[in-house]
């Protein structure tokens, strides 16, 4: 299971606001085994400041020199680099205003 970040994440939450979600995520629910990606879009300088920050996965969607030369240093600090966003299997974007019983129900049978 992966869990990932909705498109463009990293310019306005930021990788750190996003580490922290995914650390909460794992204390709320420790036998849900994930790992997590951060989607920076094409913006280069929130894909180096991810990982830089060591974020576990990095998805980055700019131009293909630029994603070379980030890949390389996100091998360097052990950190996932993506240039294809993964196809969700739960997006919870359409349920946003949902009742927290049917969000709760919905990630429920995803986990199963």
């Amino acid at each position: 299971m992966v869990l990932v970040s909705v498109p463009g994440a990293a310019s306005y939450v930021g990788s750190g606001c996003f580490r922290e979600l995914v650390i909460a995520a794992r204390e709320a629910v420790p036998e849900a085994g994930f790992s997590s990606l951060l989607d920076c879009g094409d913006d280069a300088g929130a894909a180096l400041g991810a990982v830089r920050s060591e974020i576990e996965g990095v998805v980055f969607t700019g131009r293909a020199d630029v994603a070379r030369r980030l890949a390389d240093i996100a091998r360097q600090h052990g950190v996932r680099f993506l240039t294809d966003r993964p196809q969700a299997s739960l997006d919870l974007g359409d349920g946003f205003f949902a009742a927290p019983e049917t969000l709760e129900q919905r990630c429920a049978e995803l986990f199963r």
